[in-house]
Protein backbone atom coordinates (compact mmCIF):
# COMPACT_ATOMS: atom_id res chain seq x y z
CA UNK A 1 0.00 0.00 0.00
CA UNK A 2 1.57 3.45 -0.84
CA UNK A 3 2.20 5.71 1.64
CA UNK A 4 4.52 7.72 0.33
CA UNK A 5 4.58 11.01 -2.89
CA UNK A 6 7.59 11.10 -4.77
CA UNK A 7 8.35 14.25 -6.83
CA UNK A 8 11.55 16.08 -8.49
CA UNK A 9 12.01 13.91 -11.37
CA UNK A 10 12.56 15.29 -15.09
CA UNK A 11 14.74 15.11 -18.08
CA UNK A 12 17.78 16.64 -17.61
CA UNK A 13 21.49 16.47 -19.72
CA UNK A 14 23.97 14.78 -18.55
CA UNK A 15 26.19 16.19 -15.94
CA UNK A 16 23.40 18.35 -14.78
CA UNK A 17 21.51 18.24 -11.05
CA UNK A 18 18.11 16.72 -9.75
CA UNK A 19 16.84 16.63 -6.49
CA UNK A 20 14.10 13.99 -5.38
CA UNK A 21 11.85 14.27 -2.73
CA UNK A 22 9.95 11.44 -0.73
CA UNK A 23 6.93 12.82 1.73
CA UNK A 24 5.23 10.56 4.09
CA UNK A 25 1.99 12.57 4.65
CA UNK A 26 0.28 11.97 7.90
CA UNK A 27 2.78 9.79 9.04
CA UNK A 28 5.24 10.87 11.90
CA UNK A 29 8.15 9.68 10.07
CA UNK A 30 9.41 7.39 13.03
CA UNK A 31 10.56 4.71 10.24
CA UNK A 32 13.75 2.10 10.94
CA UNK A 33 15.25 3.18 7.21
CA UNK A 34 13.97 4.47 4.40
CA UNK A 35 15.83 4.24 0.96
CA UNK A 36 15.90 4.69 -2.64
CA UNK A 37 15.52 2.16 -5.40
CA UNK A 38 15.72 2.62 -9.02
CA UNK A 39 14.37 0.60 -12.49
CA UNK A 40 15.61 0.60 -15.67
CA UNK A 41 13.49 -0.63 -18.28
CA UNK A 42 13.74 -4.73 -18.68
CA UNK A 43 15.50 -4.44 -15.25
CA UNK A 44 15.50 -5.35 -12.25
CA UNK A 45 14.54 -2.65 -9.83
CA UNK A 46 17.75 -1.84 -7.43
CA UNK A 47 18.72 -0.05 -4.19
CA UNK A 48 20.48 3.00 -4.91
CA UNK A 49 21.13 3.66 -1.45
CA UNK A 50 19.35 4.33 2.51
CA UNK A 51 19.71 6.04 5.60
CA UNK A 52 18.26 4.84 8.89
CA UNK A 53 16.91 6.31 11.47
CA UNK A 54 20.36 7.22 13.50
CA UNK A 55 20.99 8.98 9.84
CA UNK A 56 23.74 7.13 8.74
CA UNK A 57 23.35 6.34 5.13
CA UNK A 58 24.91 4.37 2.35
CA UNK A 59 25.28 4.28 -1.23
CA UNK A 60 25.48 2.25 -4.56
CA UNK A 61 29.05 1.81 -5.99
CA UNK A 62 27.40 3.29 -8.88
CA UNK A 63 25.83 6.80 -7.47
CA UNK A 64 28.74 6.88 -4.70
CA UNK A 65 30.06 10.67 -4.52
CA UNK A 66 27.67 11.87 -7.04
CA UNK A 67 24.32 10.99 -5.21
CA UNK A 68 23.56 11.90 -1.59
CA UNK A 69 20.68 10.78 0.66
CA UNK A 70 19.13 13.19 3.73
CA UNK A 71 16.13 13.29 5.17
CA UNK A 72 14.44 16.39 7.32
CA UNK A 73 12.25 15.13 10.04
CA UNK A 74 10.50 18.09 10.41
CA UNK A 75 9.44 18.07 6.99
CA UNK A 76 8.44 14.38 7.01
CA UNK A 77 10.58 14.17 3.65
CA UNK A 78 13.24 11.68 2.48
CA UNK A 79 15.60 13.57 -0.37
CA UNK A 80 18.03 12.14 -3.12
CA UNK A 81 20.22 14.67 -4.69
CA UNK A 82 21.86 13.58 -7.70
CA UNK A 83 24.40 15.51 -9.06
CA UNK A 84 27.01 14.63 -12.23
CA UNK A 85 24.20 12.49 -13.62
CA UNK A 86 24.80 10.44 -16.63
CA UNK A 87 22.64 9.06 -18.90
CA UNK A 88 22.69 5.25 -17.07
CA UNK A 89 20.97 7.19 -14.48
CA UNK A 90 18.01 7.41 -16.50
CA UNK A 91 15.43 5.33 -15.00
CA UNK A 92 11.91 5.26 -12.72
CA UNK A 93 13.11 6.35 -8.91
CA UNK A 94 11.21 4.97 -5.98
CA UNK A 95 11.23 5.98 -2.82
CA UNK A 96 10.27 3.21 0.47
CA UNK A 97 10.06 3.21 4.12
CA UNK A 98 10.13 0.47 6.44
CA UNK A 99 9.15 0.17 9.93
CA UNK A 100 10.59 -3.05 11.13
CA UNK A 101 13.17 -2.72 14.18
CA UNK A 102 14.93 -5.18 11.98
CA UNK A 103 15.44 -2.92 9.38
CA UNK A 104 17.02 -0.55 11.56
CA UNK A 105 20.35 -1.31 9.16
CA UNK A 106 21.51 -1.15 5.24
CA UNK A 107 22.56 -4.01 3.42
CA UNK A 108 24.78 -3.68 0.66
CA UNK A 109 25.58 -6.60 -1.90
CA UNK A 110 26.51 -6.31 -5.57
CA UNK A 111 27.17 -2.98 -5.63
CA UNK A 112 23.80 -2.14 -4.53
CA UNK A 113 22.45 -0.84 -1.30
CA UNK A 114 18.96 -1.19 0.72
CA UNK A 115 17.60 -1.12 3.52
CA UNK A 116 17.33 -4.50 5.64
CA UNK A 117 14.28 -6.51 5.25
CA UNK A 118 10.75 -5.65 3.59
CA UNK A 119 9.85 -2.45 2.61
CA UNK A 120 5.92 -1.49 4.56
CA UNK A 121 5.07 1.28 1.97
CA UNK A 122 6.20 2.49 -1.62
CA UNK A 123 5.66 5.58 -3.20
CA UNK A 124 4.40 5.74 -6.92
CA UNK A 125 7.46 6.31 -8.64
CA UNK A 126 9.20 9.46 -10.43
CA UNK A 127 10.91 9.38 -13.82
CA UNK A 128 14.35 10.22 -14.15
CA UNK A 129 15.87 10.86 -17.95
CA UNK A 130 19.67 12.00 -18.80
CA UNK A 131 20.29 12.61 -22.30
CA UNK A 132 23.88 12.76 -23.48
Amino acid sequence: QERLVESGGGSVQAGGSLRLSCRAPGSNFNFSCMGWFRQAPGKDRKGVGAIISDGTTRAADSVKGRFTISKDNAKNTLYLQMNSLKPEDTAMYYCAAYEAPGSRSITCSGGYCYCTGYADYWGQGTQVTVSS
